[in-house]
């Protein structure tokens, strides 16, 4: 901690990596997702697509106890959230996305995590091979 003060606070970064516009936050609309939405499965993610009457795309993540710990749930989330990012604006609008999270998400890297997101996207037809990053 060179350069830092004991009880000091080191800033966090102000670029959330999913902004709150682009979150599903209510659980009405996860069931609504869950419940009528398509299902994309991949060994590392399951994507879950469902259109909505909105102009733009809206992600809720979700990482159940069979994933491990609360850690490793988190870790999880953290992986999906930064593979995510940088695909956001070439999504296709006016979709609800629902990214479930596996077990074997924990131990892959942004890399495959990245990898497993595109192909699942691509599947669900929300982006295109020649639009991938």
């Amino acid at each position: 901690m060179q350069g830092q003060r004991l009880g000091e606070v080191t800033p966090r970064p102000t670029q959330d990596p999913v902004q709150r516009k682009f979150r599903l936050t209510r659980s009405e609309d996860f069931k609504r997702v869950r419940r009528y939405g398509k299902s994309f499965a991949h060994p590392l993610l399951v994507l879950v697509t469902q259109a909505n009457e909105g102009t733009s795309v809206r992600v809720g993540l979700a990482a159940g106890r069979n994933v491990g710990t609360a850690v490793k749930r988190n870790r999880a989330k953290r992986l999906m959230r930064a593979a995510l990012q940088s695909l956001i604006p070439i999504l296709v609008p006016g979709w609800d996305l629902i990214l479930i999270a596996r077990p074997a998400l924990v131990s892959s890297s942004l890399a495959e995590t990245d990898e497993a997101l595109q192909n699942v996207l691509r599947r669900a037809k929300l982006i295109f091979p020649k639009n991938a990053i």
